[in-house]
């Protein structure tokens, strides 16, 4: 071997050595005058989800390597905030939303170092639109004051199979702490249905409000996406009791606990298809004069004229309301083709006196069965614990 070989296989060994001793990474006496240590450089930060077609559903996650958070902000296009909490030691935030589909997120991150080094991080990211969406149609509406049984009710467009990821998002508050809990069900519709009910009637007066965080919830297979949020406020009103006993015949307006007034009216007929349902039905709506055809509700044609002061009380057909062709029956029999009828001036009378909420409280030995939940709100016909047992977070 010469001698150049020699020196130049020496030379290599030496390299070798030293950069197998190496990190890579200079230290403090390695930067150059002027420069700021490695100590000192900014933290790095990660977002997540990124890119441009990012999946929905998901917190947005922001974490600092090598430094802390000392904020982070996150905005869709809008300027909308999207909040959230940062970890015990500020080396992440996690906001208390998920992303929502088809929605483009600003965010902005401001860190710190040890060595006091700061710095600020914008980056963005686009989640990819819903497939499919589910809508939300709900009750009582916004700013109404409803009677002491009313529940809260959603009705769902397309089928829910994450019951518990969306009962999750479905905030109640009141102004008395009032007991309550979800049920699920299907719907007189054959949809999907989640009620809110107490433990026992309102107290009047108190003050309730539903927000509903759905936008960026995923409801499952053939449901689709939520790409809004609900909410609606309502107040309770006076405490009125509608009893309505069958077998006398008998309606009588209860409030605060008094009688105010009886009334003599006709069940639906005993025997048949046509009579009445028991248990507590809760006025569902007050509409007037409208046209009532016993074909739509399966009764052939036993009748089809128009109804003055109907109220509904199932999705089924019943009603109560003015019934003058019944009058030789009022306070005597049952004869009617399932609603509860009463003279014009008694049920002009009535109709002006209850609201939607008012519950329905119908007994009589003759009847086809206890109303349903689904059909109207006969929530307050199961017991309280399978009521609870309904909810998908028990």
């Amino acid at each position: 071997m010469s001698h150049i070989s020699v020196r130049a296989a020496a030379v290599a060994a030496a390299l070798l050595a030293l950069s197998a001793c190496s990190s890579g990474t200079p230290s403090p006496s390695d930067a150059k005058p002027g420069g700021k240590p490695s100590a000192d450089r900014p933290a790095t930060v990660t977002v997540t989800p990124r890119g441009g077609s990012a999946k929905p559903g998901e917190p947005v996650k922001v974490t600092a390597a090598g430094g802390t958070l000392t904020s982070v902000t996150v905005t869709d296009a809008k300027g909308r905030p999207l909040p959230g909490k940062s970890s015990s030691d500020r080396t992440s935030w996690t906001s208390d939303r998920k992303a929502a589909p088809g929605t483009v997120y600003m965010v902005t991150a401001a860190t710190r170092t040890k060595g006091g080094a700061t710095g600020t991080t914008k980056t963005s990211f686009t989640t990819a639109p819903a497939d499919q969406v589910n809508k939300v149609d709900w009750r009582p509406g916004a700013n109404s004051t409803v009677g002491v049984a009313q529940p809260i009710s959603l009705v769902f467009d397309k089928p829910v199979r994450n019951k518990a990821a969306v009962e999750e998002q479905l905030k109640i508050t009141t102004s008395d702490n009032t007991e309550g809990s979800w049920g699920w069900m299907q719907d007189w519709s054959g949809r999907d249905r989640v009620d809110w009910r107490p433990k026992s009637y309102w107290k009047p007066g108190t003050k309730v409000t539903l927000d509903a965080q759905l936008n960026g919830t995923d409801s499952g297979p053939a449901g689709g996406w939520f790409v809004r949020d609900y909410s609606t406020t309502f107040t309770i009103g006076a405490r009125q009791i509608v009893k309505v006993d069958l077998d006398r015949h008998q309606l009588t307006l209860e409030r605060d606990g008094r009688a105010v007034r009886k009334i003599p009216v006709s069940g639906g007929t005993p025997g048949g298809d046509k009579r009445s349902w028991r248990g507590t039905a809760v006025l569902m709506a007050k509409e007037g004069t409208i046209n009532m055809n016993s074909e739509t509700v399966g009764l052939g044609d036993a009748y089809d004229k128009m109804v003055e002061h109907s109220m509904r009380l199932t999705w089924s057909g019943m009603y109560a309301h003015a019934a003058p062709w019944n009058a030789k029956w009022f306070g005597k029999a049952n004869m009617s083709s399932g609603c509860i009828g009463m003279s014009t001036a008694d049920a002009g009378w009535f109709y002006a006196q209850v609201r939607p909420g008012d519950p329905f409280e119908i007994k009589g030995r003759d009847t086809k069965g206890t109303v349903a939940p689904g059909n109207g709100f006969g929530d307050w016909n199961v017991s309280w614990s399978d009521w609870q047992a309904k909810s998908a977070l028990r």
